[in-house]
């Protein structure tokens, strides 16, 4: 890669203030001084620990619990859902959810 030379430095300073604005450039330079200044206190705790010899803990992960199965969705009505108001439909769905709840109520474990 080419050395870059003052006249490429203020082009590029350039597009920068035309891309970002005046505005936002000293924000951006503050968060990225700010997440530099983290990365490098952490790599340093990193290394200190590693060379003090600091005991590793592992952590046993503990079995889940496995999921229930999917009940397969009944059929409201005996309707075809077409044939229905609106307001039927909408108590139709009421009554699903409630079904669909007291199931999943009754397969959690306490």
């Amino acid at each position: 890669m080419p050395n870059l030379g003052p006249t490429e430095l203020i082009i590029i300073g350039l597009i920068l203030v035309l891309l970002f604005g005046a505005k936002k450039l000293p924000e951006a330079a503050r968060g990225l001084g700010r997440s530099l200044r983290i990365f490098k206190s952490e790599t340093a705790k990193l290394r200190d620990d590693d060379e003090t010899g600091a005991p590793v803990t592992t952590v046993q992960a503990q079995p889940q619990p496995a999921a229930p199965a999917p009940q397969p969705l009944a059929a409201p009505a005996a309707e075809p859902v077409s044939a229905l108001s609106a307001e039927e439909q909408a108590r139709a769905l009421e009554e699903q959810a409630a079904r669909l709840r007291a199931q999943a109520g009754a397969t959690k474990p306490q």
